[in-house]
């Protein structure tokens, strides 16, 4: 289980750090607000954990700017303000639970430990979320996002990814896309389906490091990030 931590005290963030990996987790630490929604940007995390007062981009706006685009990835909020206004403020921007310093950290621990069996049966059963590495498909809202960034597809563009997607990283050939995507309406000898394979990549994968539509020379086509 992958934790990035939002927590600009030095000495708190790496006994924090320590404490979690002593429990089986591993956890990335960040300064500030803004390194941190770069940081989700390239990378897959099982929870967050916000402490408010950070730099640059507090953490309840962290936490509403995840929220836009992940509503499942659990956040604890990990603060000194120990209000209620501001307790409320949390919950009202979807964090999942708040921890008035200074705590236990076997308090966290139990925390962390209830809310991933909470998340993991919703998340294992919700076949409408597709999430490869940082690109995550919404099947029932038709949404796509990348690195935290809505992408707005066609329709026919969206079918196609969710085909890709759907068959986790295997190899599918143009003839297998034009029956499941388009139902044989074209011409299988046209080149639609390249044409679509290229606006996906322009929207998907062109302003990323990570390519995630590969070409496989004679078969056909995958999605992964390998």
């Amino acid at each position: 289980m992958n934790i990035l931590l939002l927590e600009d005290d030095l000495i708190l963030s790496a006994e924090l750090c320590k404490f979690l990996e002593s429990n089986n987790f591993t956890c990335d630490k960040i300064y500030d607000g803004e390194t941190f929604l770069r940081q989700i940007k390239n990378n897959t995390y099982n929870m967050y954990l916000l402490d408010i007062n950070v730099p640059k981009i507090n953490g309840l706006d962290v936490c509403q700017t995840i929220r836009s685009f992940d509503k499942n990835t659990p956040i604890i909020i990990i603060s000194a303000y120990g209000d209620l206004s501001d307790k409320k403020d949390a919950f009202t921007r979807l964090a999942d639970d708040y921890l008035v310093k200074p705590f236990q950290f076997e308090e966290l621990l139990l925390r962390i430990n209830s809310l991933l069996r909470r998340k993991a049966p919703s998340e294992n059963n919700d076949q409408d979320i597709i999430r490869i590495d940082d690109l995550i498909i919404n099947k029932t809202e038709q949404k796509v996002y990348r690195g935290g960034n809505e992408i707005t597809l066609t329709l026919k563009e969206f079918q196609l990814l969710v085909y890709l997607a759907e068959a986790q990283g295997r190899t599918v050939s143009k003839q297998q896309i034009t029956e499941h995507v388009w139902e044989h309406n074209f011409n299988t000898n046209t080149n639609t389906v390249e044409v679509y394979i290229n606006f996906l990549r322009k929207k998907i994968d062109k302003d990323f490091k990570i390519k995630l539509i590969h070409t496989r020379s004679g078969f056909g086509y995958y999605l992964s990030p390998l």
